[in-house]
């Protein structure tokens, strides 16, 4: 069975808790290592490791401090680089280059964001779970079958943006930024309804923006839309 907990989503942090009962793994660790320790009641010696999406701080805060708990951090060169790390608990994935941590088998593959060497995970394990964890990125370039839970970004709402930018709440550039980095609840409908939904038990919406978007709206429409159990990450 596999277990999910949020520690932090959003543009201050994102941390997250994945577990097949077997491997525990951190999916970022954009926030303290002592909230990482805090979120998981100190209990971090059996983390099998850490995936790091890309190097922006709000996904990679903790990396050092991650490091020095003896916990491998799997990330891109690009995403090494940009963090000025050089370690060898610093370990270096491809997209499209299957690697195996414990009981799980995880496929790193490209996503669209504003930094080199981006990356999402399709993340399975040996009981038939298969995760997939895509945050930051504009669009999807992949498709994915018989998916058990999805892990997705739900920035912001275009039309909430548009009154946003009507009312100066933000910014033109903002908006444009977030159009060409970040995914929209209307590109995460349409992703969903391009990809195989026959055996997704759980959907949980990550990365909200805080003024661009709407918990309750976005819960809503996509469970309307694919009839699943959908969780807003906080």
């Amino acid at each position: 069975m596999v277990e999910l907990k949020c520690l932090a989503s959003g543009s201050s942090g994102n941390a997250y808790y994945l577990t097949d009962g077997q491997t525990p793994l951190l999916l970022e660790a954009g926030i303290s290592w002592k909230l990482i320790q805090q979120g998981l009641n100190f209990q971090t010696t059996s983390l099998a490791g850490c995936l790091v999406s890309h190097g922006h701080m709000d996904h990679c805060k903790a990396v050092k401090d991650v490091i020095k708990a003896g916990i491998d951090c799997y990330m891109s060169q690009e995403t090494a680089q940009a963090l000025g790390i050089s370690n060898h608990r610093i370990k270096i994935v491809r997209a499209l280059e299957q690697f195996y941590l414990g009981t799980w088998t995880i496929l790193p593959f490209g996503t669209e964001h504003d930094t080199e060497g981006s990356l999402g995970f399709l993340i399975a394990c040996k009981d038939g779970f298969k995760v997939l964890y895509l945050t930051d990125t504009a669009y999807c370039r992949y498709r994915f079958n018989g998916l058990s839970h999805i892990l997705i970004e739900a920035n912001y709402s275009l039309e909430i943006l548009r009154e946003n930018v009507a009312n100066g709440a933000v910014p033109v550039e903002l908006k444009n930024r977030l159009l060409q980095s970040h995914f929209s609840l209307e590109n995460v409908k349409e992703f969903l309804k391009a990809n195989d939904m026959q055996k997704v038990r759980e959907i949980w919406l990550l990365h909200l923006s805080e003024g661009n978007s709407d918990a309750a709206r976005f819960k809503r429409e996509v469970q309307e839309l694919t009839g699943k159990m959908v969780f807003v990450a906080k």
